[in-house]
């Protein structure tokens, strides 16, 4: 028989029923969430304007005052042990901060603490640092920067977390840290992502902006050129996007891998990625395409970093273009990714968000506080000294006297007194020479401490001068500026490329090639139609009062160019449109492309590659005409639209495209024409160009068409024909009253 098991007694029966308490929601969120909020914010994700969190701060001072700004290195474990005096958070969140910030990790372009062993990769995820009992630390030389006058009353001292020591509530940089050294970090309600410049720039801006306080978005972004990441790559440089980062603190841009091809060994060297991304992630993405069978350009790829650097290495297959492949891969994969900026920082314990010439302003003023306070510390420092030593010289002049009332004094209580009352010296001059040694009581030491008096007194002046005038205080922030620039600049790791110049990927299925017919209506509607369609049945039809503009044969696979009479081109490819019967209207090519309001065809052109030596011909309503090379309207971005496609200073009369010299029939309103070579008409590369004037015209004339077929449009062309230009048209046969009375004999 089955045991039964016991019933268990309810334990809370006897204990009374919770206390329900209404409390708002408003309520609840101002006494119990805000101070969170607030703790977060302030005490840890946000950095201040000297550039660090507080965990960041108190692990550097921690080092700094262990004397590891000269010393030896010292074991990770001592460091994160000492810094646990100020930093209560635990010592494997320590350590990971400290692995941040030295060199072996590679993620600052400065790094602040000197490492041996160990400590991972920024631009790996998975490559572990060994743990704080293996490692070894000291500070950078570079951090000097960082404690310029701390002992100096630079800053605010405030207690640590129990009370028991002090630290430093900023650090008094003496650079703009704050933009040099990348940060995130993630509060309650608010984020903040600040990405790193470079460090000679960045004094050069600030060294602009401390002469010229209004100096505008435009040059500083010629001076700060754009971010800096210790990963290098390429930046993608769009001068309006950056604009607006530098002036609102928010926007984004896109980094590039560089890479290198090994001709010899048929594979890509990619070197250095994007600072936002790791190995791990491109790798990842390179498998996921590769088992999609999008990516059969590659036989292998393997991570290769090694003690030289970063490496990623792509075997291809043979008779890849490696170039085009990486563009795909840029497209696709990690290999190109973006950097969000959120450039909020606390400014007197409150989160703003900034462009960059606010925060260089911003740092400015927390500077000139610094400063002040360190010539302030100097100069009581030093008048406190001089006050010393006028004593002194008084003392000087009787030393004899001294000795006297030393000697002849019973009580000690009034040795001070007596010699206040001796040399009309104050207490503390008399406890200064009291306290000085019997042997030191000769005129050669007391003279020797006294001509230090003079100095003393120009450096007193000095320093008051400089407190009594901002400028100066500038012009020092500025010097020692360029003595850090001069010292620990380094060559900006990460370039500059233009968009512009990029060839963008656009994947795209395999499309079938063949012959196809393509028939254009002078009111804009466009047929694809194939040869086998033709068969039997090559009539066109069209809408009532329409008719064919051009006919021609052309592959599925080419590009075709389409030019308005807005000055406008737009760019798409054959394959992109159904093939049709003869007896179809077709695509209303307006429609189809997207073009503005009123806008109409005007030339169509089908292209299999753009070749250097074929061109578009332009001819204006004014008599000019110009000729451009089919090169001027390539791009290296898939492009659907270019505006400026040629000059809008008249209108369009006629556009004809020419593979070799021809011959061109040129019409005007009073029914003049001309015949000339293509080769008179003048070859520009730019697109805006108006060219030359072609054909004379009287009053309110205008060329209103042109021919470069012209057999049967008019009798015996040759008698218009011209060798120079500009050219007077002769009036056509056919409107010619004496060649009419000719004929009609």
């Amino acid at each position: 028989m089955a045991k039964k098991t016991p019933r268990k007694e309810n334990i809370f029966a006897d204990l009374p029923e919770a206390e329900i308490i209404n409390q708002p929601i408003t309520e609840t969120i101002e006494k119990n969430y805000m101070p969170y909020v607030m703790s977060v914010i302030i005490s840890r994700a946000i950095p201040d304007i000297d550039g660090f969190k507080p965990s960041h701060r108190k692990l550097l001072y921690t080092m700094y005052k262990m004397g590891l700004l000269t010393g030896a290195r010292v074991k990770s474990t001592n460091v994160v042990g000492q810094t646990m005096k100020l930093n209560p958070h635990g010592d494997a969140t320590i350590y990971d901060t400290l692995v941040r910030l030295t060199r072996g990790n590679e993620a600052l372009l400065h790094p602040f603490i000197d490492s041996k062993g160990s400590f991972g990769k920024q631009y790996s995820r998975d490559m572990a640092y060994a743990a704080a009992r293996y490692t070894e630390v000291k500070l950078d030389p570079f951090c000097a920067e960082l404690f310029r006058g701390i002992d100096k009353n630079a800053v605010d001292m405030v207690d640590n977390y129990d009370n028991q020591m002090k630290e430093p509530a900023l650090l008094p940089t003496s650079f703009p840290n704050i933009l040099v050294s990348p940060n995130l970090g993630i509060a309650v309600g608010m984020a903040s992502n600040i990405c790193s410049f470079n460090l000679a720039e960045i004094c050069d801006g600030t060294v602009q902006l401390l002469k010229n306080p209004k100096t505008d978005i435009e040059k500083m972004l010629d001076i700060i050129k754009a971010p800096d990441f210790s990963t290098g790559a390429s930046l993608i440089y769009n001068r309006e996007q950056l604009k607006k980062i530098y002036e609102t603190g928010t926007g984004s841009f896109s980094l590039r891998s560089r890479y290198e091809y090994d001709k010899d060994e048929n594979c890509i060297e990619i070197k250095e990625i994007p600072y936002s991304t790791s190995i791990e992630l491109i790798m990842k993405r390179i498998t996921d395409l590769v088992k999609e069978g999008r990516l059969k350009e590659i036989t292998d790829f393997r991570d290769e970093i090694d003690l030289s650097g970063f490496k990623l290495t792509l075997d291809l297959r043979r008779g890849v273009d490696p170039d085009k492949l990486m563009s795909k891969l840029f497209k696709l994969t990690p290999l190109e990714d973006s950097f969000s900026c959120n450039f909020n920082i606390l400014i007197n314990n409150t989160p703003r968000q900034m462009g960059i010439v606010e925060i260089l302003s911003e740092w400015i003023k927390f500077r000139l506080s610094c400063i002040t306070r360190e010539l302030s510390f100097d100069l009581e420092k030093k008048k406190d000294r001089l006050h010393l030593l006028l004593g002194l010289g008084k003392i000087l002049l009787d030393i004899d006297k001294a000795i006297k009332i030393v000697r002849d004094t019973k009580a000690d209580k009034d040795v001070i007194p007596n010699l206040m009352a001796g040399f009309d010296i104050d207490e503390i001059q008399a406890n200064f020479v009291a306290d000085i040694k019997l042997r030191n009581l000769n005129a050669e030491y007391i003279m020797d401490r006294i001509q230090d008096i003079e100095t003393l007194q120009k450096e007193i002046a000095e320093i008051e001068d400089i407190l009594s005038d901002e400028k100066k205080q500038k012009a020092l922030i500025a010097s020692q500026l360029i003595e850090i620039k001069k010292k620990y600049a380094k060559p900006r790791r990460t370039l500059l490329i233009y968009d512009e110049d990029l060839e963008e990927y656009e994947e795209e299925d395999e499309v079938e090639n063949y012959k196809v017919r393509l028939v254009l209506s002078k009111e804009g509607y466009f047929k694809k139609i194939t040869f086998s369609s033709l068969r039997g049945n090559d009539e066109q039809k069209f809408k009532e009062g329409d008719a064919c503009r051009v006919e021609y044969d052309a592959d599925n696979t080419d590009e075709l160019l389409v030019f308005t009479d807005k000055a406008q081109l737009y760019k798409t490819r054959v394959s992109e449109f159904e093939c049709v019967k003869a007896s179809s209207l077709g695509d209303f090519l307006p429609a189809k492309l997207g073009m503005d309001e009123g806008e109409n065809v005007v030339f169509m052109k089908n292209l299999a590659k753009y070749n250097e030596n074929e061109s578009f011909i332009f001819l204006f309503a004014n008599g000019k005409g110009v000729r451009v090379p089919v090169t001027a309207y390539e791009t290296k971005t898939n492009r659907k639209k270019l505006t400026g496609a040629y000059s809008s200073a008249s209108p369009i009369a006629a556009v004809l495209f020419e593979e070799a010299a021809k011959d061109i029939l040129i019409l005007s309103s009073a029914d003049r024409a001309i015949l000339l070579s293509s080769e008179l008409i003048p070859l520009k590369t730019t697109r805006s160009s108006q060219g030359s004037i072609l054909f004379k015209l009287k009053g309110k004339q205008v060329i209103d068409r042109a021919y470069d077929s012209f057999e049967g449009r008019v009798a015996n062309p040759g008698k218009y024909r011209k060798t120079k230009i500009p050219a007077s048209g002769s009036l056509l046969d056919e409107k010619n009253p004496d060649v009419l009375q000719i004929t009609l004999d």
